[in-house]
């Protein structure tokens, strides 16, 4: 398959630039098997769809303000982007300026701390942060929440607050798991007084997540790298949830991906690493059964991976749905509930 099998177009009026003044008042666009019809509804909606004894998994990790201006020693604007920590004081990094910086030079930071550039990996940068500071201190100090690219407005300080999910614990994310920013409080009651119960995973989304697919061919396209772990305890969750006939409903991709990345010959064990897991359709998704996602970019691995679960055509013509009827797309926009293609949902 190649990449231009999944494109499709979108107004760009459609991309939304900020969220709602209520996380659970976006709508939800529900896509049952074929030839079911879609359903317009809202996020409201979704506790009449799920039952006494389904298992909620939400993907927990905290996005750090990753963002960072500074200017190179040498002369010129500088820009970084944190991809992930890597210690006490260094990370790797993407970093922008007309002039790609050398090893051993330095950037210094608009509030002053100097970082030092050890080397570069392929398109990324090692980066070390000359201070006695706390990492994570400097950051929410002196970092910006890294919004997508596709929103092209300042970050403000109410995205500190809304592009963190309720759940949000470990820190390590450079993009949110945008699924969860649906969800307050009173939908979470609303869900757990149906006799739902939740578990959590943890993947530190990466700033690769937003970088287009360079190769044509799906064949030839090497993912990015992401951390996670799935803990013993959403194990036996999940265990206990298939024993009584409750369903796993997945809220995000990133939650697929860490559990397909779990599963060992089709048992789901415990795991903490890395996963490169490339999902697409061809690929059976075991994992869940049922998704809660947004809308996701044309030719995106995201795209793909909600392909293989769905079926591809069966996507693309809920986008298409979603477009004529105007649904906000992406990160701050409105959500989808899908079911597998040829299984029956609730």
């Amino acid at each position: 398959m190649n990449k231009s099998d999944f494109h499709y177009e979108l107004p760009p009026g459609l991309i939304a630039q900020s969220p709602l003044p209520e996380r659970s008042a976006s709508r939800m666009l529900v896509v049952p098997p074929a030839p079911a019809a879609f359903a317009d509804l809202g996020m409201r909606d979704l506790p009449g769809f799920l039952q006494a004894g389904d298992l909620l998994v939400f993907n927990d990790t905290r996005v750090i303000p990753a963002r960072l201006y500074g200017n190179k020693d040498s002369g010129g604007r500088v820009e970084i982007l944190i991809e992930r920590i890597t210690g006490a004081h260094e990370v790797i990094a993407q970093v922008g300026a007309s002039k790609s910086p050398k090893s051993d030079s330095f950037i210094t930071l608009d509030e002053g701390t100097r970082v030092r550039v050890l080397g570069r990996d392929g398109e990324f940068y090692r980066l070390h942060f000359e201070t006695a500071e706390p990492l994570e201190k400097l950051l929410l100090r002196a970092g910006r929440m890294p919004l997508p690219p596709y929103i092209q407005r300042d970050t403000d300080i109410s995205d500190d607050e809304r592009y963190q999910t309720l759940f949000a614990r470990h820190t390590g994310a450079v993009a949110a798991p945008t699924a969860g920013l649906h969800f307050d409080e009173p939908l979470l009651a609303a869900i757990k007084a149906c006799g739902v119960e939740f578990g959590h995973v943890t993947l530190h989304v990466g700033a690769g997540t937003f970088q287009p697919m360079r190769s044509e061919s799906l064949s030839e396209h090497r993912m990015h790298s992401e951390w996670l772990n799935v803990g013993a305890e959403l194990c036996a969750q999940i265990a206990r949830t298939r024993a009584a006939g409750g369903r796993v409903i997945a809220v995000g991709t990133t939650v697929v991906r860490a559990l397909e990345s779990a599963l060992q010959d089709g048992v789901l064990k415990p795991f903490a690493g890395e996963t490169r897991i490339f999902i697409f359709p061809g690929y059976k998704i075991r994992s869940v059964d049922a998704m809660v996602t947004n809308f996701h970019l044309p030719e995106s691995t995201l795209l793909m991976l909600v392909s293989a679960f769905a079926g591809r055509e069966h996507i693309l013509e809920a986008y298409q749905h979603a477009v004529a009827q105007r649904y906000r797309f992406f990160s701050y926009g409105d959500a989808m509930l899908l079911y597998p293609q040829n299984e029956v949902g609730a």
